[in-house]
């Protein structure tokens, strides 16, 4: 994020009022007056920037940095994980696992099922591109069971969710181990003991609830009309299938693990071994190469003409857009409230309140994901403050700094809303509209926040009695 001077700085108060007004604003104008949530959140956007002192002269530079940064991340995954998408669907591949799995779990198990192999992925792949590898086998098996689409996707949206917030080596929770000085190892081991039991209760449990409460239809943005590319249906072997979806799994567990290894210090990070290894496992390469191997193994090896191949994968790529750029809105929203100073301000006053430790870690992280979007930055802002706190302090045993980094993860996953641009990723690829997200989505994860911390304050409490 470029810096800025702000024409004028506000009091905490004051920046907080302005962004409850901005995401008040954006709700009225996408639910009530039914603007399109792209144009909503561009026009929402200038009006909090300006409103909280960024100077003209500087506006398009911080709408640009934020709408920027967001699709650098977001454009790429969401592009060739549609194409693999598209791919697995049309050639019925997603068919042919979906058969599987049904067989294997039954019908009453597949949530479960999705979200035990979602929990899996989600070890070393990103939420945004676990979930986008996911869809189409989630996709098959709501049309093929029955029902609400939210009874099959969230148990596992909800799984790449707690993975990427509790368990390194996923960013958020390496960062905050970095800054408390946690034992990484530790932090990996509570952080899957946490993770498992707040997915069960909050994506498994509660998306049967809601599953069965609000009916979502299962979208086509993956499959288009069902007999437009008939001639590109092959009926792929089951193990084709797995070797797809486990080759992105597998290099991307490359540049996790390999990153890992490096920060603990038993790989040389600079070796040519492990910087070709890592990015081979950068998730855009991985599905670069996944995409490739599905065209060649779904198509060209199939006899199936490079024209047909290539108009499948192009046409993944038209319903997507308005995902890509709805999302890459929803982070410029949060761009401009990051370069505003919401969230740092906000911060500094919490820290200030003298709170237990591990409590206001939680709150801190909490209130600046709702200020300003980013789960990262929430818990990064909120590691950065305690560390002063809690760094060389005798006063926290080992098992207890991890606690408190395991409590700074569960307040950062708190609430996703209409600033955070996986909300609008969730919402686009559901099909929801925002109402529906925000009763659903944005209440999951703060369920999961929750639970997540009332686990870590357990093992705090319980290393505390010891």
């Amino acid at each position: 994020m470029t810096e800025i001077d702000l024409a004028w700085t506000l009091p905490a108060p004051a920046l907080l009022g302005i962004a409850a007004a901005a995401i008040g604003l954006l709700l009225v104008l996408i639910i009530r007056l039914r603007l399109h949530a792209f144009i909503a959140l561009v026009v929402v956007s200038v009006l909090t920037a300006l409103a909280a002192g960024i100077r003209p002269a500087d506006l398009v530079d911080v709408l640009y940095d934020g709408f920027g940064s967001t699709l650098a991340s977001v454009a790429l995954l969401v592009g060739l994980g549609a194409m693999l998408g598209r791919l697995l669907e049309l050639s019925g591949g997603a068919e042919v696992l979906t058969d599987r799995l049904i067989r294997v779990f039954g019908e009453k198990r597949a949530p479960l099922a999705l979200g035990v192999t979602s929990l899996l992925f989600g070890f070393p792949i990103f939420f945004d591109a676990g979930l986008v590898v996911m869809l189409p086998i989630i996709f098959t098996v709501a049309r093929r069971l029955g029902g609400s689409l939210l009874l099959y996707a969230f148990p596992a949206a909800i799984a790449f969710s707690a993975m990427h917030i509790f368990v390194p080596p996923h960013p958020g929770p390496v960062a905050a181990s970095g800054l408390l000085g946690a034992n990484v190892g530790l932090v990996l081991l509570c952080g899957l003991l946490i993770a498992v039991p707040s997915w069960y209760l909050c994506g498994y449990l509660f998306g049967l609830v809601i599953g069965r409460r609000i009916d979502v239809p299962v979208p086509t943005i993956l499959s288009g009309r069902s007999d437009e590319f008939s001639d590109f249906r092959s009926t792929p072997r089951l193990g084709t299938v797995i070797v797809l979806l486990a080759l992105p799994l597998v290099l991307i567990s490359f540049n996790t693990g390999l990153g890992f290894a490096a920060e603990a210090g038993w790989v040389d990070p600079e070796s040519t071994p492990v910087t070709v290894l890592r990015m081979l496992g950068e998730t855009p390469i991985a599905l670069l190469i996944t995409v490739l191997t599905a065209m060649w193994l779904l198509g060209w090896r199939q006899h199936k003409s490079r024209s047909l191949v290539d108009t499948v994968v192009d046409s993944a790529l038209g319903p997507v857009c308005s995902i890509v750029l709805i999302t890459g809105a929803g982070g410029m929203f949060g761009g401009v409230l990051r370069a505003s100073g919401i969230g740092d301000s906000i911060a500094d006053t919490l820290a200030a309140l003298g709170l237990p430790v591990i409590v206001a870690g939680f709150v801190i992280a909490a209130i600046v994901r709702v200020a300003q979007g980013s789960a990262t930055v929430a818990l990064t802002t909120a590691a950065a403050l305690l560390q002063p706190i809690v760094v060389g302090s005798p006063d926290f045993s080992e098992l207890q700094v991890v606690a408190i980094v395991l409590s700074l993860a569960a307040g950062s996953v708190v609430a996703s809303h209409v600033n955070d641009s996986g909300f609008w990723l969730v919402s686009r690829f559901f099909g929801m509209d925002t109402k529906t997200t925000l009763k659903t989505w944005t209440v999951g994860q703060t369920i999961l926040g929750l639970v997540g911390f009332a686990f870590s304050l357990a093992l705090f409490g319980i290393v505390s009695a010891f």
